[in-house]
């Protein structure tokens, strides 16, 4: 795991994973589904009974038919069951009497099981035979069975019409509903993307940023409302605090200066003896101290304040890292410490130089301060799918996990590093720079050792305007 500092993420575009997990979304989808299901419940019912009506009415006229032909003289049933058959008009098209085996002795049918005297029931269609047909069997006194057909072709194509109209909608209907929630997912994740983008720009510490409200008065709009109250009390007490932090170290280092002139003053007089030198030489040392972290503020404030990058330009890696090196040289040669430099040609990012040169050098310098005699630091450049990477590597302590966002904030130097000389702010400025410059600063692991990595968009293939 490594701890990083971004100043700003860029947003990610909109994907149907996002718009799936909006509440909008979710909402949209249970209504429609209620309505969905009430539709298809409404439909299903009112097929049914109209199936059931046209069923009945079936039925109706072909017990009609049956009570008619079972008025007729025994004798001459076969007659009035073939001249039915022939002058037919009423749609019953299918008739036949059978003896009490279930032989044919008039009509188009012939017998078959199953039938319950008195009941109508549907006989499907099949090759060769007769069907779809309604049919009535009623058993007669002399054990003869009456069989009476009508053709339902038409109904069974409307049921089967009324079914493909009941699927089809009720797919068009879900397709709908699908949209519609996509549709009114779409306008607060834009909204929600925007106060995100707004918040990383917040937390990467522009205060001046503020969330988008729409005058719509919606919840989105409140939570904006109350969020930019929340930042500008937050940007008054960090600016309050941050004015009284600079007035203090602005102001007390006039007069530490002069006490420190005083102090050197008295050190070189050629009457002092050795005791008290060596007393003042402390105080000097301490004084200098409280001097370099005064300064250190004080460049912070004012890097932090130069937000504006119309000063900024192409700056080359290559004779940059180069100067940091030869800067750095000496004084890892006087510790015994390998400097290498591994560079990129035709690396360039868009910045301001001076800046760049001042961020590398104190990460070099600390991975000099931090490496261990006969040791080694090494500055690489190398680019991947998302720019530059600007490498500081040493061999040292290290800075343990749990405590590489910290060290990031001002004087925390960490656990491992407490006894090293120094007034934790130099990672302050570097961090400071990187928020200006819109860069990544990530802390990792080089086991052993530390690896301080700044990530730069590739100004010589991605061209930004200041």
């Amino acid at each position: 795991m490594r701890s990083s500092l971004h100043p700003r993420t860029p947003p990610e575009r909109l994907r149907l994973r996002d718009i799936r997990n909006t509440s909008t979304f979710r909402l949209t989808l249970l209504l429609g589904g209620v309505a969905l299901i009430g539709v298809v419940m409404l439909t299903v019912l009112i097929y049914a009974l109209s199936a059931r009506e046209l069923n009945a009415r079936s039925d109706r006229i072909l017990h009609v038919e049956a009570t008619r032909l079972m008025t007729k003289p025994p004798r001459s049933l076969g007659s009035e069951v073939n001249f039915a058959i022939s002058h037919n008009a009423s749609g019953l098209n299918y008739y036949g009497l059978l003896d009490p085996r279930g032989r044919r002795i008039a009509g188009n049918l012939r017998g078959s099981s199953g039938f319950t005297p008195g009941h109508a029931r549907e006989i499907p269609e099949r090759a060769g035979r007769h069907g779809p047909i309604r049919l009535l069997a009623e058993r007669l006194p002399t054990g003869e069975i009456l069989l009476i057909g009508r053709d339902i072709t038409p109904l069974v194509d409307l049921r089967w019409r009324v079914t493909i109209v009941l699927v089809v909608s009720a797919l068009a209907l879900a397709l709908l509903i699908v949209g519609t929630a996509i549709a009114l997912s779409l306008a607060p994740l834009r909204r929600v993307s925007q106060l995100q983008r707004t918040a990383h720009e917040i937390a990467a510490g522009h205060l001046d940023q503020r969330m988008p409200i729409l005058g719509r008065g919606d919840e989105l709009d409140l939570l904006a409302g109350t969020v930019n109250t929340m930042v500008d009390e937050v940007g008054r007490v960090i600016g309050q605090v941050k004015s009284v932090t600079d007035a203090i170290a602005h102001d007390l280092r006039t007069p530490l200066t002069r006490m420190r002139s005083h102090l050197d003053r008295a050190r070189r007089q050629e009457d002092i003896d050795l005791a008290t030198a060596e007393r003042l030489d402390l105080v000097i040392a301490d004084l200098d101290t409280v001097l370099e972290r005064f300064t250190a503020l004080l460049r912070i404030s004012e890097i932090e304040a130069g937000s504006r990058r119309a000063g900024f330009a192409e700056v080359p890696l290559s004779p940059l890292l180069s100067s940091v090196r030869d800067l750095y040289q000496p004084l890892a040669e006087e510790r015994g410490i390998a400097l290498a430099l591994e560079t990129l040609p035709g690396a360039v990012v868009f910045g301001d130089q001076s800046l760049m040169f001042e961020a590398l050098s104190n990460l070099v310098d600390n991975a000099i301060k931090f490496a261990p005699q006969g040791g080694q630091v090494s500055l690489f450049v190398s680019r991947d799918e998302k720019g530059l990477v600007v490498e500081v590597r040493d061999n040292g302590p290290g800075i343990a996990e749990d405590q590489r966002q910290s060290v990031l904030r001002r004087f925390d130097r960490g656990e491992a590093t407490a006894q090293i000389p120094g007034s934790g702010l130099g990672l302050s400025v570097v961090v400071a720079i990187v928020h200006l410059h819109q860069f990544t600063l990530v802390l990792d692991d080089s086991a052993p050792g530390l690896i301080a990595r700044i990530l730069a968009p590739d100004h010589s293939k991605f061209p930004i305007q200041p």
